[in-house]
């Protein structure tokens, strides 16, 4: 057991066949990699790294715990059904398998194919009732078709089963973005003229962001108010806009067409929890605290993206109340994630 530290909950992991399919947008994240030879690169050597140096780095900088997830775009970014349910039932397998190797270090998040709705219940059920998993991550919408031009968003009604497992096994749900499809990027596309926009810095949170306000006002969290959802890197910036959102939201004209009963602030400060994944912005993290609460708030790292020694030492130098700080650096993931460890 280690001693108490950080616990960083949006850590990247892959698995040895995840590396075929990773190959495909390797361009994107490391630009003139050779796809061929994506297996070799630095950085896929980290993510397919869990026992050795991801260890010794925890041991070096305090951090105590890691849930653990499948990069990126993971099951989301297969448009075949068949192909993506297998690449979800081999990870989570996969995942278990690692993480049973060192329980007291590592947990895991499942990953899902959202082709399907029940289907993707019934997977979520099996991974935390026979394999131990702590909840579920999804790398924003979902492709679908041919040539990859439908995006599957999970505002829509065949999600209700699994929005409706999500709540009666008691598990959050870790919204995470990911970069365009192959559609999005051609020459006279919004992004495809602006590729210097695409990933962390600009795309990422204004993606996702999207899509966790179009599931708040869904009226899914009406419905299922068990619902817990996480969005990291300070949570795609929308704790920065509640106001001016629920402003325009709360109008006469907005609330009496909306199929919500509350307000965006009602949902993240009962639904919704942030976390510092590759946002380490000590003023940013304090705005998110006041405006939606420190239970709501969760450190993360962002690992291999960014990071442990950046992240651990932004984070001694964080200047919270010691109970505050007690609380986003372990106390609310053990409380959220139902994780085993002593409070």
């Amino acid at each position: 057991m280690a001693p108490k530290g950080t616990i960083a909950i949006e850590e990247a992991v892959l698995n040895e066949e995840g590396i075929a399919w990773m190959a495909e947008t390797a361009t994107l994240y490391a630009p003139g990699s050779d796809p061929t030879k994506i297996g070799n690169h630095p950085h896929t050597q980290m993510l397919l790294d869990i026992h050795g140096s991801r260890l010794a780095k925890m041991d070096a900088e305090g951090v105590e715990y890691m849930l653990l997830s499948l990069t990126s775009p993971g099951c989301q970014g297969q448009r075949d059904p068949e192909r993506a349910k297998t690449i979800s039932i081999n990870a989570n397998n996969w995942m278990a398998a690692e993480v049973a190797k060192n329980p007291s270090r590592f947990g895991g998040l499942a990953s899902l194919s959202m082709h399907n709705g029940a289907e993707a219940a019934e997977e979520l059920r099996r991974a935390v009732k026979e394999l131990g998993m702590f909840g579920a991550i999804l790398n924003d919408y979902q492709i679908a078709g041919e040539n990859e031009e439908i995006k599957l968003y999970f505002d829509e009604p065949q999600y209700d089963v699994f929005w409706k497992t999500v709540e009666e096994l008691g598990v959050p749900v870790y919204m995470h973005p990911r970069y365009p499809v192959a559609p999005d990027l051609e020459p006279d596309t919004k992004y495809g003229q602006r590729r210097r926009l695409i990933g962390a810095g600009v795309q990422f949170h204004l993606d996702l962001s999207f899509h966790i306000y179009a599931i708040c006002s869904s009226g899914f969290l009406d419905k299922y108010p068990g619902v817990q959802l996480v969005a990291g890197h300070l949570g795609e910036g929308i704790p920065f806009n509640l106001w001016r959102a629920d402003h325009w939201f709360n109008k006469p004209v907005k609330k009496a067409s909306r199929p919500c009963k509350e307000d965006y602030k009602y949902y993240f400060t009962h639904n919704v929890s942030i976390t510092t994944s590759g946002d380490f912005s000590t003023q940013g993290l304090k705005f998110c605290i006041d405006e939606i609460g420190v239970d709501r708030c969760l450190f993360s790292i962002d690992y291999p993206y960014d990071t442990i020694e950046q992240a651990q030492a932004w984070w001694r130098e964080v200047d919270l109340p010691e109970k505050d700080k007690e609380a986003v650096a372990r106390g609310n993931a053990i409380r959220l994630f139902k994780l085993p460890l002593e409070p």
